[in-house]
């Protein structure tokens, strides 16, 4: 899974004033990314608004994507839930030629034990014809993925590849890194822990600001992955207040917002999610042009 290494960026569903899918606008938006140098898509993670997709919606993403990325870069799917019996229809429903892996996020609201964490993963792995990447988001799910478990799971089953750690404790994340078996990647779920992720050993990101600015945070994950950790880290230093904004009102509204402002799609987002506050699109558009201004 060495082609999962790197940057790489969770898509958001661009949406038109009737709600609907804007196919163009998703067009626009993976092609700047690839364009812009990112090396992987990951399409229909959180950052999608997936579970407030339809069926045929999920399908007209998915068949967008991969009718712009034209075999460019390696594909990820989100396929995941608090349903596992749900998930395995759905994984045997799905056609997966295209993409190299499943993101799979931990059961959410349940509040699964650890060992129920590791029966619902091993289950899904046992029937995925793709390899899995485990998603620890704690604040979205309601309970930790434990180093522990995440590390039974990488030894205990081939299927599971990787670990897109969110968990925002960079101890977690080394523990991890420090013993898991060597093909197994840790990759960062979070834009603040990418670059403290990949240089204690990580693989890379998947990125929520890195599809709004590609060239820039694919640049700091570059540089990192090959310790050149004072030029990465002035990178860092630089998004760290666009990485604190765009989350300030909730993901996808802030990223959205980039998107509103360079003109590539709407900052519309589906209920129960609003749209980011008229101050903070001016706070994301005034340190947006003062980025422009610093690199002109």
């Amino acid at each position: 899974m060495k082609n999962l290494m790197g940057t790489g960026v969770a898509l958001v569903t661009p949406f038109g004033q009737d709600n609907s899918v804007d196919v163009g606008a998703l067009e626009r938006v993976a092609e700047y990314c690839i364009s812009g140098g990112v090396d992987y898509l990951v399409v229909l993670g959180t950052t999608a608004e997936s579970v407030t997709l339809t069926k045929t919606e999920k399908q007209q993403v998915m068949e967008t994507v991969i009718a712009t990325n034209k075999g460019r870069l390696p594909l990820v799917l989100g396929v995941g839930g608090n349903n596992t019996a749900a998930i395995i229809e759905e994984l045997k429903s799905l056609d997966l030629s295209e993409f190299e892996a499943i993101l799979s996020v931990s059961p959410y609201y349940n509040k699964p034990t650890q060992e129920g964490i590791y029966q619902h993963f091993m289950t899904i792995a046992e029937v995925a014809p793709k390899p899995i990447i485990l998603y620890n988001v704690p604040s979205r799910t309601g309970s930790n993925v434990l180093p522990e478990t995440t590390l039974r799971l990488a030894n205990d089953s081939k299927n599971i590849v990787a670990i897109k750690e969110a968990s925002g404790d960079i101890n977690q994340i080394a523990e991890i890194i420090n013993s898991a078996p060597g093909d197994f990647l840790i990759i960062s779920g979070d834009d603040f822990t990418a670059l403290p992720t990949v240089m204690a050993g990580g693989a890379g990101v998947i990125s929520v600001l890195g599809q709004g600015l590609p060239e820039a945070f694919s640049k700091m994950i570059s540089l990192g992955l090959k310790n050149e950790e004072d030029q990465a880290q002035k990178i860092h230093d630089e998004l760290l207040p666009l990485m604190q904004l765009i989350f300030e009102e909730g993901n996808p509204a802030g990223i959205k917002s980039i998107f509103e402002n360079i003109g590539l799609a709407s900052a519309k987002v589906r209920l129960p999610l609003v749209e980011a506050s008229p101050k903070l699109k001016n706070k994301i558009g005034t340190f947006l042009e003062s980025l422009e201004k610093a690199h002109a």
